[in-house]
């Protein structure tokens, strides 16, 4: 879909107005012309994609068998290569120039020498960066001047376990012998929700909140170990351009649950976003944004829109293009050569109110659908970008 950039489409907007006001003739139409009049507001949600499938290591039934898959996802991850997706992340995003944009799976990949002491503490402690796509991403924003800052960052998922990073037995410490034969490195994932603001044009953020979920999906790996799969939210009031102040949600609901199971624990995690004082509750309007894993329309497997039907429940209304499918692509070891546009064949990205009457939908589109000149596609997901018009 063709897409007008942000001044563009103000001025558009201004022009719709100037119009309708001189084929008013009466007062009252005027009057409701003038009553109509707010800021357009553009908004985006963003899927970075962590990298790598966590499928395998998550079903894992033996120790040897986890470190091997966790070998896999490192591997995965350097072929999915976040550097190049990175650049055409930043170019989604400059192209639509959104003044808000919520992130899911913004991974912080870090590694330390093998040991089984992160997983018997239950606490992380590699702190040698291998990839940071934050940071990388806004190098790449920012490379022609201060576009974007991120205004909130909270962490989620959080482990660290051996790997067999480079499919060679016998090349772990001891001589290659004992439980970390295979293993020549301890692989660390922190992923996390971000919102970023764009750098002036009226852009004005306060009360920056996070939290994690108190309903995580529990796993066992590994013969027996028991793994909580955090998930979260983040939040920002806003103004812009001198708008009406709004409230603005970004989450990522979990992915990995029994949908046929009620309520499953997406759909608890949504309860709590809209359960009375909870995060996407405001006397504001509230757009939230995000990967919800969940639709009524597209579901892939039964049960998938439950986590949809409690936010609707709760008066949420979609505020976004319903022309594209943004999920998703199905990856094997990089985003070069596998998949094509016809694998997105569902919606989990979602811009969301709850005040419908207030913010109006003026146009949207899905973002990142086809590969980049690089070759590389952005993310295994669309992104999903709206402007919205909020009324005074």
């Amino acid at each position: 879909m063709n897409h007008l950039t942000a001044p563009t489409r103000r001025v558009a907007f201004l022009l719709v107005l100037a119009a309708l006001g001189c084929m008013a003739c009466a007062g009252v139409a005027q009057a409701k012309v003038a009553k109509s009049k707010g800021t357009v507001v553009d908004v985006m949600t963003r899927n970075l994609y962590l990298g790598a499938d966590l499928g395998p290591a998550l079903a894992s039934t033996s120790q040897a068998s986890f470190f091997e898959a966790n070998g896999g996802i490192v591997r995965q991850v350097e072929a999915t290569n976040f550097p190049v997706r990175a650049k055409g992340l930043a170019k989604e995003i400059l192209s639509e120039e959104p003044d808000l944009v919520g992130l899911q799976e913004v991974a912080l990949w870090r590694e330390a020498p093998p040991s089984v002491g992160p997983i018997l503490s239950g606490k992380p402690s590699a702190e040698t960066v291998k990839y940071d796509f934050l940071a990388l991403l806004l190098a790449q924003l920012n490379k022609k001047g201060n576009k974007y800052k991120a205004v909130v960052v909270q962490d989620e998922f959080d482990f660290e376990a051996p790997a067999n990073a480079n499919n060679v037995p016998g090349d772990g410490p001891g001589g290659g012998t004992g439980l970390l034969a295979n293993a020549e490195v301890n692989g660390r994932l922190t992923m996390r929700d971000v919102i970023l603001a764009k750098v002036g044009d009226g852009v004005v953020t306060s009360s920056p909140k996070s939290a994690n979920f108190i309903h995580p999906l529990i796993v066992k790996v590994a013969g027996g170990t028991e793994i909580a799969v955090t998930r979260g939210w983040t939040s920002v009031d806003a103004k812009v351009r001198g708008s009406k102040k709004f409230h603005f949600v970004n989450t990522h609901l979990e992915a990995f649950d029994d949908e046929t199971i009620y309520p499953s624990i997406r759909a608890q995690q949504a309860a709590e976003l809209v359960q009375p004082g909870g995060p996407a509750t405001s006397k504001l309007p509230v757009i939230m944004v995000g990967d919800f894993n969940s639709d009524t329309k597209t579901e892939v497997k039964p049960g998938d829109g439950q986590a949809y039907q409690v936010l609707t429940k709760a008066g949420f209304r979609d505020r976004a293009t319903g022309k594209q499918n943004t999920c998703c692509l199905s990856t094997t070891y990089d985003l070069k050569t596998g998949g094509g546009k016809a694998e997105f064949d569902h919606t989990v990205d979602h811009v969301l109110t709850n005040t419908p009457q207030k913010v109006k939908l003026v146009s949207s589109t899905a973002t990142g659908l086809s590969k980049a000149k690089s070759g590389w596609w952005d993310s295994d997901h669309a992104g999903v970008f709206s402007s919205l018009l909020i009324l005074r």
